[in-house]
């Protein structure tokens, strides 16, 4: 924790995956991710910690059905929705997380109550059991788009290869597409913290589990936090978010991190993206993917990666 104000930086992403379709697809997702964008940093000018934000940005995705995450999941192979989140405090190096949730509006709520606990990683009935307990309405996140994709799906009548990573489905009137979401927010006083969120792939055989619940898709030490997207078994097989939070603790540059661990992944074929911020308040994004739906603030402009080539694998902003 730093003993002198900092400039509050914000990155958040909505899924990685090939480009967008449909009439204004990319500008409704634009519209959606910096909507939550400016809601976060008035909250970090009034002085809200990196924490708090990055479970508040993480809610306010969920709750956009745009996303595969909370409200508008995807429904795995029995038709039921299950969820998994993960939140991570740079400062204390604390992890918490639920893996595949149910009847639950925001998977990162439970996340966070479980930031205290001594059983930190809880899966479905840990999960549910904590949901009693604390008492919170059960709710239902299925949207009667990702309805009709399953009963599609169960017809035969589209194949897909990231299967609800990101919708690019025709029955969306907009062509956006939708996807795992993450938040990673460096606060005014030094903090870094990090949130990730995801309601799988879809069509996915029961038990699966995400890598949004592992430090290999979300991770943070007080000098890096990072949050990644993409095809789960990917991002695990890369280890992606602590490869790259390591190697700046370890004292390489965020931007050099984030390529050589692209590079990396791009060499082994991986399909997959991610975002970060240092303790520097530099930002970063990769993707080997087509696509990453990402936008940030610097504290000067607010900006995003909807039309980035990717052509180098890694960019950054400080």
């Amino acid at each position: 924790m730093s003993s002198e104000r900092v400039q509050p930086k914000i990155i958040i992403h909505g899924g990685a995956g090939s480009s967008l379709k449909g009439k204004g697809g990319a500008e409704a997702v634009r519209q959606s991710l910096y909507r939550v964008i400016d809601e976060l940093y008035e909250l970090l000018l009034a002085g809200a910690n990196a924490q708090v934000c990055v479970v508040k940005g993480c809610q306010l995705l969920e709750d956009d059905p745009r996303f595969n995450s909370g409200t508008g999941s995807v429904l795995q192979s029995d038709g039921q929705i299950r969820m998994s989140a993960s939140l991570m405090d740079g400062t204390s190096q604390r992890f918490s997380g639920v893996i595949n949730v149910s009847r639950v509006k925001n998977p990162i709520t439970l996340a966070l109550e479980l930031q205290d606990s001594h059983d930190r990683v809880l899966s479905d009935y840990g999960a549910a059991e904590l949901l009693r307990e604390l008492a919170i309405p059960t709710y239902d996140p299925l949207t009667e788009i990702r309805l009709q994709e399953w009963t599609l799906e169960r017809q035969g009548n589209f194949t897909k290869e990231m299967a609800g990573v990101v919708a690019e489905r025709e029955l969306v009137e907009d062509g956006a597409r939708r996807g795992t979401i993450g938040v990673v927010v460096l606060d005014s006083q030094g903090n870094l913290a990090v949130g990730t969120s995801t309601g799988g792939k879809g069509f996915e055989r029961i038990g699966r589990v995400s890598d949004s619940a592992m430090p290999a898709g979300n991770y943070a030490t007080p000098q890096a936090a990072v949050s990644c997207t993409g095809i789960g078994e990917d991002i695990i097989d890369e280890c992606l978010a602590a490869r790259i939070v390591v190697r700046v603790t370890d004292g390489m540059p965020l931007q050099a991190a984030f390529e050589r661990s692209f590079k990396e992944a791009h060499r082994n074929q991986r399909d997959l993206g991610a975002i970060g911020i240092d303790q520097s308040g530099a930002i970063a994004w990769g993707k080997t993917s087509e696509v990453l739906l990402a936008a940030y603030h610097t504290g000067e402009k607010v900006g995003d990666t909807l039309d980035w080539t990717g052509e180098e694998l890694a960019s950054s902003i400080s």
